[in-house]
């Protein structure tokens, strides 16, 4: 059924401390994840590539910068920003610290398969 998640706003203000996921979604049979997430004031999160996935990223508090290809962007609360898939970035919380929400398409899980013996 349709249901209101959380306040991603409330969640980010009411747990200060460090950097990390403070919710995410956990709902059985979903075809989406997401994520929000913490940047501590001045933190940063290195280089890093999504080979598979696009990612849409919202700023839910906080300011800071994410580096592309393109050279910096700036990142302020309520900016929505589109990651897509094969995108070399980091990110850079600024004074404040940085929150954010992520949402993409759900990876599937691990599973064991039987060997085919020819």
């Amino acid at each position: 059924m349709p249901r209101l998640l959380c306040d991603a706003q409330q969640v980010a203000a009411e747990a200060p401390g460090p950097a990390g996921v403070l919710w995410r979604l956990a709902e059985s049979g979903r075809q989406l994840d997401a994520n929000v997430v913490r940047i501590p004031p001045e933190g940063r999160i290195d280089t890093h590539l999504e080979p598979d996935l696009d990612v849409l990223l919202y700023v839910v508090s906080g300011e800071g910068t994410v580096e592309t290809e393109q050279g910096p962007q700036p990142l302020a609360e309520g900016g929505l920003l589109w990651l897509p898939r094969g995108s070399r970035r980091s990110m850079t919380a600024g004074p404040g610290g940085l929150a954010y929400l992520t949402v993409h398409r759900r990876r599937p899980g691990l599973q064991i398969k039987n060997r085919t013996v020819s």
